[in-house]
């Protein structure tokens, strides 16, 4: 824009000094040259089409700015959208970093938790820790707080894990809970038939131990019910030792002892929760059965003072009867005598 203002300037000032000249000359009245004419002509022509030419160079110029001013706007907003999906972008990373760093200290703590469980199962107080708590999980869950007792002293001076009581028996269910890991790992971990035979031999050692344990520690006549439960931890060997060892289990039962795993040891409680039910219906049909040989009793007493009331009634009617007899009878006598006609007494005679 600023060169078609140049070129329009000097224009002017061309237009400016052939005037001047022509204006000089004009007192000399030289005659008319035809081709000064033309010149101006042409002149006129050129400046038309220098006017024209900055015009069309400024329309051009407009439509450039425009157009410069439009893709400027556009590389604005691509870069603005740029930056904002870079934005998201490194959020979202930010994000799965996070999560990364979360699921890292997890796999960190698990490790820990890892450790913790191998040394709590090389620990075999640890380990019947772990079987005790299982279980009087499974017991606070299924009863009622009065049903049962945890770490209880028996007569003969030793505790019992768990002991249920049953309504209305005076011996009460005892539970004892075990865990044999070592012999059942060993005979995971047998790769020979020889390595299996000797962890076969270490798992019927343990499994016979505990069951004579249970037996004679906690088994008195009178006191506790038979058989006693020994809880065992853990379904597997509970279903390995009833698919290889069903001897050893037999010979538990004999000693008046079952192993129980933990869902063998839910049914248990279910069908103590039955019992249980029963016991509290039987007790609540002999108290119904006594309240109404007492609410009898109360009705025959009631039928026997109904009958004396209605025999006094009896009575009191047959005294009513001979009252209204007796007062028939004097109202009767009362009108006779009220019927009598006294007459008048004779003169006595005179005397000879």
């Amino acid at each position: 824009m600023e060169i078609g203002l140049i070129l329009l300037g000097i224009c002017v000032v061309v237009a400016a000094g052939l005037l001047a000249l022509s204006l000089r000359r004009a007192p000399a009245a030289p005659p008319a040259d035809p081709r000064l004419d033309t010149l101006l002509t042409k002149q006129g022509e050129i400046g038309g089409q220098f006017l024209a030419s900055v015009a069309a160079q400024e329309a051009l110029t407009r439509t450039l700015g425009e157009r410069l001013e439009a893709l400027e706007k556009r590389m604005g907003e691509g870069l603005a959208a740029s930056a904002q999906q870079t934005g998201e972008t490194f959020v979202s990373i930010t994000e799965r970093l996070s999560v990364i760093d979360a699921a890292q200290k997890n796999i960190s703590d698990l490790s820990t938790h890892v450790i913790s469980l191998r040394a709590i199962f090389s620990d075999k107080q640890a380990r019947g820790t772990v079987a005790q708590d299982q279980m009087e999980s499974i017991v606070s869950d299924h009863l009622a707080p009065d049903q049962y007792e945890f770490q209880v002293k028996l007569s003969n001076g030793k505790i019992v894990d768990c002991a249920i009581r049953i309504p209305n028996v005076t011996a009460r269910i005892v539970v004892d809970a075990k865990f044999p890991l070592e012999s059942f790992e060993a005979l995971r971990k047998a790769d020979t038939d020889e390595a299996r035979k000797l962890a076969m031999v270490q798992v019927r050692n343990d499994i016979q131990k505990h069951v004579k344990d249970i037996s004679e520690k906690y088994l008195i006549a009178g006191e506790t019910q038979t058989p006693a439960v020994m809880f065992l931890p853990s379904d597997s060997m509970y279903a390995e030792l009833h698919a290889n060892f069903t001897e050893t289990l037999r010979r538990a039962r004999q000693s008046q002892v079952v192993v129980a795993s933990p869902h063998v040891f839910m049914l248990v409680i279910s069908t103590l929760q039955g019992l249980m039910r029963d016991a509290k219906m039987r007790e609540q049909a002999d108290m119904i059965r006594k309240e109404v040989g007492t609410m009898l009793k109360d009705v025959r007493l009631l039928g026997d003072r109904v009958e004396k009331f209605k025999t006094h009634l009896g009575q009191a009617e047959g005294d009513i009867k001979d009252i209204l007899i007796s007062k028939n009878k004097v109202v009767d006598r009362a009108e006779k005598i009220e019927k009598v006609e006294l007459s008048a007494p004779d003169a006595p005679k005179a005397l000879s």
